[in-house]
């Protein structure tokens, strides 16, 4: 039986397991937290469950597939409850916008802000969809090894205009400002800026829209646990608490993996879920390839870093939906101040995450979970110390949810505490503090972005929010189904 490893057990990494496993690869996931996750890890605190993160599960469809490889049903191990609306998008003048993909009560929503925008919403579709079924239904799970590949997308890409930004497409069909932030925002979902993120990735509107939004009951780390669940029924092996420290070679081959209590797994086969840059420069430090693609990685472009208080309180907030959106005073400029100025700014915009209106198990009776998160520059745009700084950004945030939804929150906290950006460094080896690896430019996707299967170590292979096609949960899985496609054609 052939071998494989997997490096990191978060959405990619046990994706790609399940689908190696299912095709009857020895699989063994090595994972250097106490916790199956990555990203997506969790904390339980005096009764609160509390997500890391990502909290959004769309196409449903792409992990129910991880089950359906083996004739089971994801249906046995985990609930998927639907969340309605997909999010409250709230700004400073005290409008409200309930986006959906219910149709009659979102012309409405858009009518109400401009009745003019309800048919240029309907072209804005239109072309989402396009760029749906090029961007991710044809190319989303192909791996671009090649730049011959990239050419053969080129026409499809060409004729949708995927040199223009998302904000800039979206601002072709609708004219109203709030409204163009509504349909642009997505993209800071896997850490682009919607000002210079390819308008291909407004594929994300009909991704929701087709699949709906959705979470796990118990939280996303319950989604995780399943495919563990799923992964170990199959025969694969699951090593926590152990970090890789050197992905171990004998010329251009991986023969393995060993780790920090010194045990080696040896394989056929090696695939990384781990940070990018740390999987290079860090555990094939012992090979030419890892420092020549290391400096070829520092060259590039990475998402920013996040900022997240989360906290447990008193009382329920049946008025306040799962997912919200509150914007700030800027778009563009603050926008700018984080991807480009490295500019922690006085004013933000958050996400509000508020889980426990979908499953109130989340929290003690009577109380509410919830997190708060803002886009902050990465480490490498602004070094500062998030010891000093993280205390008064959390009582800011606070205190600008207190004035727009809750007026009494300090009073009711239980439980709180922060997740800042050398936490992502520290926690998950995450280059600069960066919370999704590669930012999503054009000139970083596809063909440009890192490769599924290693170029030099034919035997290495990526997956994960690094490789194509990119961050978010379908992102991520999309990029097992690429990788697993090319190592199954390699063992066969």
């Amino acid at each position: 039986m052939k071998r494989a490893v997997v490096i990191g057990a978060g959405f990619g990494g046990l994706a790609l397991a399940l689908r190696l496993q299912s095709a009857g690869i020895a699989t063994t996931i090595v994972e250097g937290r106490d916790r199956p996750g990555g990203r997506a890890y969790v904390w339980k605190k005096e009764g609160f469950t509390f997500d890391a993160g990502p909290t959004v599960i769309t196409d449903p469809d792409c992990l129910a597939q991880l089950w359906r490889l083996s004739g089971h049903d994801m249906a046995d191990d985990v609930t998927l409850l639907p969340v309605m609306p997909f999010y409250r998008l709230n700004w400073p003048d005290g409008t409200s916008f309930d986006y959906s993909n219910d149709d009659v009560a979102l012309n409405a929503e858009i009518a109400k802000l401009d009745p003019a925008d309800v048919a240029g919403y309907q072209k804005f579709l239109a072309y989402s969809a396009e760029v749906y079924r090029e961007g991710y239904v044809e190319l989303g799970h192909v791996p671009f090894l090649d730049f011959k590949s990239m050419l053969k997308a080129a026409p499809a890409m060409v004729q949708n205009q995927a040199w223009r930004s998302v904000y800039s497409m979206v601002a072709s069909f609708v004219r109203n400002e709030k409204l163009r932030q509504a349909l642009s925002f997505h993209t800071l979902l896997v850490g682009g800026n919607p000002f210079s993120t390819s308008a291909i990735y407004a594929l994300i509107h009909k991704l929701e829209k087709d699949g709906g939004v959705w979470f796990a009951r118990g939280g996303t780390n319950a989604l995780v646990n399943a495919m563990v669940t799923h992964f170990e029924r199959l025969g694969g092996t699951l090593h926590l608490g152990d970090p890789v420290t050197a992905i171990e070679t004998v010329g251009d081959r991986a023969t393995g993996v060993t780790t920090r209590a010194g045990l080696r797994f040896e394989a056929d086969a090696v695939a990384t879920n781990a940070d990018l840059m740390h999987s290079y420069a860090d555990l094939l430090a012992g090979h030419p390839r890892g420092g020549r693609r290391g400096d070829a990685l520092a060259r590039k472009r990475w998402s920013p870093s996040l900022f997240l208080v989360h906290f447990g309180i008193e009382g329920t907030w049946p008025g306040i939906p799962h997912h919200m959106i509150l914007f700030g005073p800027r778009y563009r400029e603050l926008l700018t101040d984080i991807y480009d100025h490295g500019v922690l700014a006085e004013d933000f915009s958050l996400y509000l995450h508020h889980p426990t209106v979908t499953d109130p198990d989340l929290a003690p009776p009577g109380h509410s979970t919830f997190y708060a998160l803002a886009p902050v520059p990465h480490l490498g745009k602004l070094p500062v110390d998030w010891s000093q700084v993280g205390p008064i950004m959390e009582e800011r945030i606070l205190a600008e949810i207190e004035r727009r939804l809750i007026p009494d929150i300090k009073s009711r906290i239980k439980v709180k505490f922060s997740y800042a950006p050398p936490d992502f460094a520290h926690d998950l080896n995450a280059h600069l503090g960066s919370a999704f690896s590669l930012e999503p430019l054009l000139t970083q996707s596809a063909y440009f972005r890192a490769h599924n299967r290693d170029d030099v170590i034919s035997n290495l292979y990526v997956v994960g929010a690094g490789t194509h096609p990119g961050a978010g949960i379908p992102g991520v899985v999309g990029s097992a189904r690429a990788t697993a496609t090319l190592m199954l054609e390699d063992f066969a």
